[in-house]
C-alpha cells in the first residue's frame, strides 16, 4: 500500500486562502452599494436562469428589467436575451446557473424561513454568488493539490503552487472581481475532471468513469467548447503505456462506460431541453452571427498581444513552461501531450470571432484550464535545487505581487477592459501613484 502523502502545508494553506477570499470579497463586493456592480454583462444572462425557474417562472425571462432595478444599476444593463427563432431565450448555457443553485437555493429559502423578502433578486442573492464563486475556486484547488500529490511533488511545493495559482493568475480576478463569469466553476470542474482520470489511471476502477462522464457533461452544459477537457486526460495519466492499459480496458468495463456516456449526455442534455421548453425546438443557435473562424486563429494575439494576451497579464502561466523539462524527465508521453493539447487549445480558443473575448482581464478562458500549469509549476518546485529554487521562488513571489497590482488596476480601468495596447500597457505599467 502507497504511503499517503503529507498534506499538512497543503491544508493549511488552502485555509488561509479561504480566509483571504471571504475577506476580500467582503471588502470589495458587499459594502455600501458596491453589490450592484458584481453581476456585470454574461453573467447576468448565467444567474438569470435561477430566478427564471424559482421565482418567476419564465423562459422567456420577461423580468430583466426588474432585475435590473433590484441588482443592478442602468448603467450596467445588458441584454442577455435573444430570439433567433422568433421564441426569447437566454444566450447563455445553463450550466453555471446550475453551479450556483445551491448557494441561491439556500439564500432564497433562508430568507423565507426568516420572514425577510424573496423576491429572487438583490444583494443577498449577490451575495451568494461570490460564495459560490469562492466554493469552486477552492474545490478546484483542492483538486489541483491532490493531483500534484499523485504526481509526488512534496507538500510544501504544493502548497506554494496552489497559493501562485490562485494569487498569481486571472483565477483570482475570476473568483473575487467577475464571480458571475463561468470561469471559475469550469475551473473546478477541470480540476475534478483531471483528478478522477489520474485516479483512474492508477487503479483501473471502473467506478471513476461515472464520475469523469457527469464532470464532462457538466463542463459541456456551463461552456460547450470546454469538452475540450477531455483531450487534456492522457496528460495526466503518467505514460504512454498505462493510458493504452486503460483505453484497452475500457473493453472490460462497458456498463461503467456506458453510464458514462448517459450521465455526461443528460447533464448536457439539459440545454436541448430548455430550448425545447422555450421555443419548441430541441436545438438553438443561441449565439447568431458568432463563430469560430477556424481558418483565422490569432494564436500569437491571446498569448502574447497587449490587448489581452496570457502571457503579458498572467506571466505566471510562463513561468510554468520552466517545468516542462522535469515533466520530460518522468514522462515523454505527459510532456508532448501537454504541448499538443495546448496548441490545440490555443487554436480553438483564439478562432473565436472575438478572439479577446470583450471586456474581461488576461485571455479569460484559460482560466478553466490553470489545473494544466500547475502541474509543470509544481514540477519545477519540486525538481529544482536549492539556488534554482530560491531564484523560482523569487519569480513567483514577484509576479504574485505583479498580478495583484494589475488586477487592482482592471478594476479601476486603469487596465482597459477591452482597448488595451503597447503604449497604453506601458504607459500605466507599476503606476501605483494612479491607483485610487
Amino acid at each position: 500500500m502507497a504511503t499517503p502523502p503529507r498534506t499538512r502545508t497543503t491544508r493549511r494553506v488552502l485555509w488561509v486562502l479561504a480566509a483571504v477570499l471571504l475577506a476580500v470579497t467582503n471588502n470589495i463586493n458587499w459594502g455600501g452599494e458596491h453589490w450592484r456592480t458584481v453581476l456585470q454583462a454574461d453573467a447576468k444572462g448565467y444567474h438569470a436562469y435561477l430566478p427564471a425557474l424559482v421565482v418567476h417562472h419564465d423562459l422567456h425571462f420577461g423580468f430583466l428589467e426588474l432585475a435590473d432595478s433590484l441588482s443592478s444599476t442602468p448603467a450596467l444593463r445588458y441584454e442577455y436575451r435573444t430570439a433567433p427563432t422568433g421564441d426569447t431565450i437566454n444566450k447563455y448555457w445553463f450550466g453555471t446557473a446550475l453551479l450556483q443553485a445551491p448557494f441561491y437555493l439556500a439564500t432564497h429559502g433562508l430568507l423565507k424561513a426568516t420572514g425577510h423578502p424573496a423576491p429572487g433578486h438583490g444583494k443577498p442573492y449577490v451575495m451568494a454568488v461570490c460564495l459560490a464563486a469562492i466554493a469552486y475556486a477552492l474545490i478546484g484547488l483542492w483538486a489541483v493539490g491532490r493531483l500534484l500529490a499523485e504526481w509526488s511533488v512534496d507538500d510544501p511545493w504544493r502548497g506554494l503552487s496552489l497559493a501562485a495559482l490562485l494569487l498569481g493568475t486571472h483565477l483570482f480576478y475570476y473568483t473575487i472581481v467577475a464571480p458571475g463569469m463561468s470561469h471559475v466553476y469550469s475551473f473546478a470542474l477541470v480540476s475534478l475532471l483531471l483528478l478522477a482520470g489520474r485516479r483512474y489511471a492508477a487503479d483501473g476502477r471502473a467506478q471513476w468513469l461515472p464520475l469523469m462522464g457527469a464532470l464532462t457533461g457538466l463542463l459541456v452544459l456551463v461552456r460547450p467548447v470546454n469538452g475540450l477537457a477531455v483531450l487534456a486526460l492522457p496528460i495526466v495519466t503518467g505514460g504512454r503505456t498505462v493510458f493504452l492499459q486503460r483505453v484497452r480496458g475500457l473493453r472490460h468495463q462497458a456498463p461503467a462506460l456506458v453510464a458514462a456516456v448517459a450521465v455526461g449526455a443528460l447533464l448536457a442534455g439539459l440545454q436541448p431541453v430548455i430550448h425545447w421548453i422555450s421555443t419548441g425546438h430541441w436545438w438553438v443557435d443561441s449565439y447568431p452571427g458568432e463563430h469560430f473562424h477556424w481558418s483565422d486563429p490569432h494564436m500569437v494575439d491571446i498569448l502574447l498581444s497587449y490587448r489581452k494576451g496570457l502571457f503579458v497579464y498572467t506571466p505566471l502561466c510562463a513561468l510554468a513552461l520552466l517545468g516542462l523539462p522535469p515533466m520530460w524527465r518522468r514522462s515523454h508521453f505527459s510532456a508532448l501531450g501537454w504541448m499538443a493539447f495546448m496548441m490545440l487549445l490555443t487554436y480553438v480558443l483564439s478562432s473565436w470571432w472575438n478572439w479577446w473575448y470583450g471586456g474581461s482581464f488576461s485571455a479569460r478562458p484559460f482560466v478553466e484550464y490553470l489545473p494544466l500549469f500547475a502541474l509543470p509549476l509544481g514540477l519545477a518546485l519540486h525538481a529544482a535545487r536549492r539556488a534554482q529554487r530560491t531564484a523560482l521562488l523569487t519569480a513567483m513571489a514577484l509576479l504574485v505581487l505583479l498580478c495583484q497590482l494589475q488586477t487592482y488596476q482592471a478594476r479601476y480601468y486603469q487596465i482597459h477592459y477591452e482597448d488595451m495596447d503597447r503604449t497604453r500597457y506601458w504607459d500605466v505599467f507599476l503606476r501605483l501613484d494612479r491607483l485610487p
